[in-house]
Formats: C-alpha cells, sequence, structure tokens
C-alpha cells in the first residue's frame, strides 16, 4: 500500500469496519457466561448488539444447545437466516474452520474433512463472506499469550491446552483452489486470512492464474505460533506487498488486540474484536465483552476522528456480491501491476 503525504488525515481514509467475532469457538460457556452466547435467540441477539455497538462485519460461528461448538451446516443455515432477518445490512462471515474447538475432552482441536468445508459453498441463506486460509500452517493459538490470559479458563486444562497448541490449519494448493472456485460459483466472497507475506503471495499467483476472480478482501492475522507476531516490522513488510485497491483488516489475539487495532485506525486499516480474539481488559483486571470491546474502538476511532462505517459502507468498501470477468481487470481493479505480456510470462501463465 502507498501512504501518500495525508494518509494519516481521517479525511483521507474510508470510514472505519469494525469486525466482531463474538461467538468464540475456542472457550466454553463457563469461561466467559456473561457473554458467550448459547441459544440460538442469544446467538442472533448476540449479532444485534454487536451491530447496534458499531461493527457492521460479523464473524459468525455456531454453538449446539450444549454449548459446544457447532459442526452442522444445519445450524449455520439457522443462524445466518435468523441475523439476516435482524440485521439485514450486517456482513456476514462466516468462519470457515467450521469450529475447530475439540469436539471431545482431550481430543485434538481439529478443522473438518476438505469435502465437509467446501459445503460452506452450499449454506442457505448464503453468507457474504467465508474465510479462506491459504497454505497448511502451524496454529498453536497459545504460543504468544501469557500463563493469566488463560488462567481459569477451559483452555488451562493440559489436554485442551495440547490440543490448542497442536493444531494445524489444512491448507494445501489443491483444496484452496478447489474451494475458491466453489465460492465463487456461489456467489460468496473469499475474506482471505493471511498469516504471513507467503499465504498473500499465493493467493497473487492465484490472482494472475485466474483462479481468484473478485475483490482482494483479506485480514494480517499477527498470532504468532506458526503466523505473524504483531509487531510493527511484520506489519509494515505485509503492507508493502498489499496493493492499494485491497481492503486489509488487522487481528490478533488477547492483549495484542488492542494496541494492533489502534495501529490499523491510525493508518486507515480495518479492524476486527471480540470474545474469540481476546476476554480481557488491558490491566486484566476484569473480563471485557465483546460489545465493550467494539464500543471502545468507536470511541477511539472518534477520537482519531475517523468515522465508523455504517452497513451499507461496509458492503461498499468489501465490494460484496462484485467479482470479475477476467485476470487483467481483477488485477486491475485490485491494484497489482499487470500480468507481463507475451514471451514473458513464465510459469505464472500455465493453466490452474
Amino acid at each position: 500500500m502507498n501512504f501518500l503525504d495525508g494518509h494519516l488525515y481521517p479525511e483521507n481514509q474510508q470510514p472505519l469496519i469494525i469486525t466482531a467475532a463474538p461467538y468464540a469457538p475456542g472457550w466454553i460457556p463457563s469461561d466467559f457466561p456473561e457473554d458467550i452466547p448459547v441459544t440460538m435467540e442469544e446467538q442472533i441477539q448476540k449479532a444485534v448488539d454487536c451491530y447496534e455497538a458499531g461493527a457492521t462485519v460479523l464473524h459468525l460461528h455456531v454453538r449446539e444447545a450444549n454449548g459446544k461448538g457447532s459442526k452442522r451446516l444445519s445450524m449455520f443455515n439457522e443462524l445466518i437466516a435468523g441475523v439476516r432477518a435482524r440485521v439485514p445490512e450486517m456482513v456476514i462471515q462466516v468462519g470457515g474452520s467450521i469450529s475447530f474447538a475439540p469436539e471431545d475432552d482431550g481430543s485434538a482441536a481439529k478443522w473438518l474433512s476438505d469435502d465437509t468445508r467446501h459445503m460452506l459453498a452450499e449454506l442457505d441463506p448464503k453468507p457474504d463472506q467465508v474465510t479462506v486460509t491459504v497454505n497448511t500452517t502451524q496454529m498453536n493459538v497459545l504460543e504468544h499469550m501469557d500463563v493469566a490470559d488463560y488462567a481459569g479458563t477451559s483452555m488451562a486444562d493440559p489436554q485442551t491446552y495440547n490440543a490448542y497448541r497442536e493444531m494445524v490449519v489444512p491448507s494445501g494448493p489443491g483444496w484452496a483452489e478447489e474451494h475458491v472456485r466453489r465460492l465463487s460459483a456461489a456467489g460468496i466472497q473469499s475474506a482471505f486470512q493471511f498469516y504471513n507475506i507467503n499465504s498473500f503471495e499465493t493467493v497473487e499467483r492465484m490472482i494472475r492464474r485466474g483462479v481468484y476472480m473478485g475483490p482482494l478482501v483479506m485480514n494480517w492475522v499477527a498470532i504468532s505460533g506458526g503466523m505473524d507476531a504483531p509487531n510493527i516490522y511484520n506489519l509494515a513488510n505485509f503492507l508493502r506487498a498489499v496493493p492499494d485497491g485491497a481492503m486489509l483488516t488487522v487481528e490478533s489475539s488477547m492483549r495484542n488486540v488492542l494496541p494492533i487495532n489502534m495501529m490499523g485506525m491510525a493508518m486507515g486499516l480495518h479492524v476486527r474484536c471480540g470474545i474469540e480474539d481476546n476476554l480481557w481488559t488491558q490491566d486484566r483486571k476484569a473480563k471485557m465483552s465483546t460489545v465493550k470491546q467494539i464500543e471502545q474502538l468507536v470511541r477511539l476511532s472518534r477520537e482519531f476522528g475517523r468515522e465508523v462505517a455504517t452497513g451499507k459502507e461496509a458492503r461498499q468498501i468489501c465490494k460484496i456480491g462484485v467479482f470479475y470477468d477476467s485476470i487483467e481487470e481483477t488485477l486491475a481493479q485490485n491494484g497489482f501491476a499487470p500480468n507481463a505480456g507475451p514471451g514473458l510470462q513464465g510459469y505464472l501463465r500455465k493453466a490452474a
């Protein structure tokens, strides 16, 4: 991205999009009973509360009545329909992991099979976005946490701790390319989750080969444990590669969430918060609900002088429902340099 003179002035920035992640599949209801919704009505109401607080993108997972993360697509359909009816302008972003929580005590925190994950393209009603991971990687969500971050929660149980510590994101090239094709064919936007520069570069190559022809909407996921650490050097290196036509949300975990979001807000990027990412106030004296986290970001953004996006503005910035007709159009609309001409194309122009 190009940061020209005046880029820190709010009048030169897009309205801030706040993504809310309130469903927290990595925790169980007893970890934060005041804020983890369990019944379907509670889960729908949580989306409404987040929207009214200022979040215009909803990162959606689903819980069963017993409090465990649901892996049933019928439950996703029910929640999507309920949210759509109550807050129709909110951008619904389904978490592509389909709730990676362990099914039984001591079992591994595994993502579902490739075929089951592909079925997210068949959700009805369809979401606006599905998150897409690219390149298989370690996802040790505990690596940069302090012991005090999960003390007294289910994550402190040795078996559960080990399950999350050993978690791996399966996303080889065959699966990722097929998944993107299916989502695009269904009119669902791929919301790419980039863990470092190499996952970004893989998607750029997918675009240059014509595998993906849509807006580049993405998260920089700085949670360590196989992904970038949350520091300004990693963020700056990532930003150097991002084209100006892309939409970027910054994301971290635990008490790194607020500082990373403040950087993002100041620079004109977009942000994510919620108890899926962080349970605590910055002094760790109390747990902080998703709505309170959203309200904090709204307040801080307005202190910067940057207004918060409405639902309609968020849809326009994310270019929901937009796809392109050619590789050339996709590259141009996202701000990439064009592919090299005949005779200079190299292996990038091989059939995908």
